[in-house]
């Protein structure tokens, strides 16, 4: 029997990989997004239920302006690259939250919150672009699965890889789903709490910026906001927006390297 169950969570691990847009890394995706969507969906409109949403004023347009342009570059970079069939199942959707939090997050399948209390620190419409783009862009290399499916592999919750294989019954399924909730710690982190390593966060600024590009935003914009954000800090504690995404002297020297590349995309606009 452990043979057997070795021998299917390896056929699973096989099945469940892919690659990542633009950099081409291999990730873990065991679990299917037929199982991650419904429960990231569900969080999202929790998240509204409980906030303060701002649906009407410049700010809000602006953020809806922007999640629409940004949105229709990453559809068609997706789908001129060959990866249009990954965004089967997305529902897009763009809230501003009234909130002080210094915070923005997309949780997977494209359900994105943006905090009135980051909009001092974009300063413009391109500066959102740019925090918008590498949120995104995070839902684009579904980090959210990897980091989930990462966590289930962990905890040996792959029930002999039928969850991946499809041959799990409804019982079955609905306390998988719920064991996969606590093993990933999902009801409330979906892209917004759980630390991305530095690989995901090295993907999520390259694709941003070119997201961004793509959407006629100048991409050098984005230098200019991680530069502010490394000044948020200031030594005090820093804001729930950087204790998920490291800011620092090597990031910004990373997008200034990457720029060249995001500039051919904004010049072509």
């Amino acid at each position: 029997m452990k043979r057997i169950l070795t021998a299917t969570l390896f056929v699973a691990l096989i099945i469940g990989c892919q690659k990542v847009p633009l950099t081409g890394r291999n990730q873990l995706t065991v679990v299917p997004n037929s199982t991650l969507l419904p429960l990231s969906f569900q969080n999202y409109q929790q998240v509204l239920d409980t906030s303060r949403v701002v649906r009407g004023g410049a700010q809000a347009e602006m953020v809806q302006r922007v999640g629409g342009r940004l949105r229709q570059a990453m559809e068609q970079y997706m789908t001129s690259n060959g990866y249009g069939d990954r965004l089967s199942g997305y529902q897009w959707e763009f809230a501003l939250i009234e909130s002080p939090q210094i915070n923005a997050w997309c949780m997977p399948g494209g359900k994105v919150a943006f905090y009135t209390g980051i909009l001092p620190y974009t300063q413009n419409e391109a500066g959102a672009a740019a925090v918008m783009g590498h949120e995104i862009s995070h839902a684009i290399a579904e980090h959210g699965r990897e980091r989930m499916s990462e966590g289930v592999i962990a905890n040996g919750l792959l029930s002999g890889g039928q969850l991946v294989l499809g041959t799990l019954s409804t019982p079955q399924r609905q306390q998988t789903n719920m064991l996969l909730l606590q093993a990933a710690g999902v009801a409330y982190q979906f892209g917004r709490q759980l630390p991305h390593s530095r690989a995901q966060e090295s993907e999520a600024d390259k694709l941003g910026l070119i997201f961004m590009a793509m959407a006629g935003y100048d991409p050098q914009e984005a230098v200019s906001f991680w530069g502010r954000m490394a000044q948020a800090g200031g030594g005090r504690k820093p804001p729930e927006f950087l204790s998920t995404h490291p800011s620092d002297q090597r990031r910004i020297a990373d997008l200034k390297k990457q720029l060249p590349e995001a500039m051919k995309y904004y010049r072509r606009g």
